[in-house]
């Protein structure tokens, strides 16, 4: 049986996929990349905003037309779709052959048995579990760096998210599975280590009664053959002095945080549900780069929240303007059903959102190539992922880069490098979100 595997969506559902994937070929399933040849097709779906939903929904549609006319044998449907929209999908796509929340992934290899035999399957498990496992997990990143996931589900409840409905509470992950697995995928030859959640900053609190990312960080920084540990998804009021200390301190942990702040306006901060001021905001930055100078901060913004008026965007503005982050993402305000946001009195049009949205990025724009520009010169440790076809040349990342979402840097040379080595490069130019360099 060949399976066509699609996975849609973040970082954190990729894990789930590798889970499934680790899973299946445990129990000796082929895999494909031709939809023609996959008798089985599974989907790990995405609703997180509305884009993503309507990726999701298309990708189901054209997958379903393999199930009524070719060779697909079963059509399955897993993830946070699936979780939120389970009634739908079992009435409006009747191609659809079994349906898994996203509690209950560790399900699959055996909805795979059940489903050839006919069966059609709908499985959701409560929200308040946490799948722990050991599971040989295939990691599709290209082998030389992984996602660790070290928590599921969220208690923040912004105004704005779904998450915490489709993903349910939050549920760290216990830590001697997290060494465990670390360990594992040393061995395999993983050596960045990106840790993700939906909320990094709060792990352990409900396992241990109390903050232990910065006691996680210090053990995996002992696990042989990591070189980098790179920390995502840190929402700042969480951020501690012990955490700021660790990251300091550990030469294997990035000086990279990835802090989703998504405004600066006090009054749209509390009716989004944030947990910081605009001053508290400002303090921790502070902090961080008073103790890391060389640190690379990235953050999110959402433009076109309900209510925002033209001042709170160039609130906004000025705020991107003096804090000069690294890197920073914008999105336009995606109303989601059933959250308090989506019910809020002054929705804003969908064109003043992304005209906000095309102003902060133009801004940061021009901030990223300074910050770009105060680089050349300097020399840097850099992670090669591959090499520029038909050229002397290699794409690497820097530890200011996380991958997919941040920039490059390119390094000429006629050495024979491989995906996964360390070199150390001088940066000889710059580019608006890239860098240029040589071998030391």
């Amino acid at each position: 049986m060949n399976i066509l595997f699609i996975s849609l969506g973040c970082d954190k559902n990729l894990v789930d996929s590798e889970e499934m994937l680790g899973l299946l070929a445990g129990e000796h399933f082929e895999f494909t990349d031709d939809e023609t040849r996959a008798d089985i097709i599974i989907i790990n779906t995405c609703c997180f905003i509305n884009d993503a939903k309507e990726e999701s929904i298309e990708t189901i549609l054209q997958m379903s037309e393999y199930r009524r006319d070719g060779n697909c044998k079963a059509l399955i449907v897993t993830g946070c779709l699936a979780q939120r929209y389970q009634e739908e999908i079992r009435k409006e796509i009747p191609e659809v052959d079994a349906v898994l929340g996203t509690s209950s992934y560790n399900e699959i290899a055996a909805t795979v048995k059940k489903v050839i035999e006919g069966e059609k399957i709908e499985i959701y498990t409560p929200l308040d579990k946490l799948i722990v496992e050991e599971q040989n997990r295939m990691v599709t990143t290209g082998g030389h760096f992984a996602y660790l996931k070290i928590a599921e589900g969220c208690d923040k409840r912004c105004t704005y998210c779904i998450i915490p409905k489709i993903r349910g509470n939050y549920r760290s992950v216990p830590m001697e599975q997290l060494i465990a697995s670390a360990e594992q995928l040393a061995e395999k030859g993983v050596k960045e280590l990106i840790l993700v959640a939906q909320e990094t900053t709060v792990y352990g609190k409900d396992l241990y009664g109390r903050k232990k990312l910065p006691e996680l960080l210090r053990r995996l920084c002992r696990v042989p053959g990591i070189v980098w540990i790179r920390l995502l998804y840190c929402y700042p009021e969480e951020i501690t002095s012990e955490l700021i200390e660790t990251m300091k301190s550990e030469p294997k942990i990035c000086h990279y945080l990835d802090m989703p702040i998504q405004h600066a306006s006090d009054r749209i901060l509390k009716s989004m549900g944030r947990r910081t001021s605009k001053r508290q905001l400002i303090e921790i930055i502070g902090q961080l780069r008073t103790a890391m100078p060389d640190i690379a901060l990235r953050t999110t913004l959402i433009t076109g929240f309900p209510g925002e008026t033209a001042e709170e965007h160039e609130e906004v503005m000025e705020f991107a303007d003096r804090m000069e982050f690294d890197r920073l993402g914008v999105f336009p305000y995606s109303p989601e059903e059933d959250t308090p946001a989506a019910e809020l009195p002054g929705q804003i049009d969908e064109a003043v959102k992304t005209e906000r949205r095309n102003a902060i990025m133009e801004l940061q724009q021009d901030i990223s190539m300074d910050n770009s520009e105060k680089l050349i010169g300097r020399e840097m440790l850099v992670m090669i992922e591959g090499r520029v076809s038909d050229e002397n040349a290699y794409i690497g990342r820097t530890y200011m880069d996380a991958p997919d979402v941040d920039g490059n840097i390119f390094v000429h040379t006629e050495e024979e490098l491989m995906t996964g080595d360390f070199i150390r490069v001088q940066v000889t130019g710059a580019l608006e979100y890239d860098l240029i360099g040589e071998i030391v």
